[in-house]
């Protein structure tokens, strides 16, 4: 398999921690959506990151839809959510929060970078979607007394959020308070303890070209 993307991008990180965690070779091709464009678009007409390329050459778009493969690729004993019913909802709950603040931390800086007057109507909201999810994302953890967040292995939800912490954190140096949220604090940095997180991890480099 070869993944393609950067890993300062929460998506391609997530899927890259994603394979580490279960022990699958991969390629990786650190390609950017802007250097690179029409070497992504071989694969992804949207010339968009993660694409994970499968031996067979079928190209896969899109973490969740990426994540799902792997999940049945390695089986359900293996699989890093539940297999159903409350306990997969709440973790996709889980994982939904964790990629809207990613998609959200990527609006926000892409207005900043990219338009030479930026929207103060969309900076807002971007910051205010960025706090709510924050903080609703900081209530959850502290209620939980486990290691991770749906207990005593780490799953997709904690892979995304923690994902999704750290580019935010550089992407926008400031806006995560950790004595704000010092849950997700914490969470943050027990994901970035591991080894397949300290593996796949790039600092943030905005795009250029």
């Amino acid at each position: 398999m070869i993944l393609i993307g950067q890993y300062d991008s929460p998506f391609v990180r997530r899927v890259g921690v994603a394979l580490r965690l279960y022990g699958l070779p991969f390629e990786h091709r650190p390609w950017s959506t802007f250097a690179d464009a029409e070497r992504v678009a071989r694969y992804n007409p949207l010339r968009r990151v993660p694409t994970l390329v499968l031996d067979d050459g079928e190209a896969l778009i899109e973490s969740g839809a990426i994540l799902d493969h792997l999940d049945e690729l390695v089986g359900p004993e293996r699989a890093l959510i539940a297999r159903g019913g409350p306990e997969r909802r709440r973790a996709l709950k889980v994982c939904a929060l964790g990629t809207g603040l990613a998609d959200k931390a990527v609006s926000l800086f892409y207005e900043r970078a990219l338009h030479t007057e930026t929207s103060d109507t969309w900076t807002q909201r971007c910051a205010t979607q960025i706090a709510g999810v924050l903080d609703v994302l900081e209530a959850d953890r502290a209620a939980r007394s486990t290691p991770w967040w749906f207990g005593g292995s780490i799953g997709h939800a904690d892979i995304a959020v923690g994902c999704a912490l750290r580019f935010t954190g550089e992407a926008h140096p400031g806006v995560f308070d950790v004595a704000r949220w010092p849950a997700l604090a914490g969470h943050s940095a027990r994901c970035e303890a591991l080894e397949p997180f300290r593996e796949i991890q790039q600092a943030f480099a905005p795009p250029s070209g």
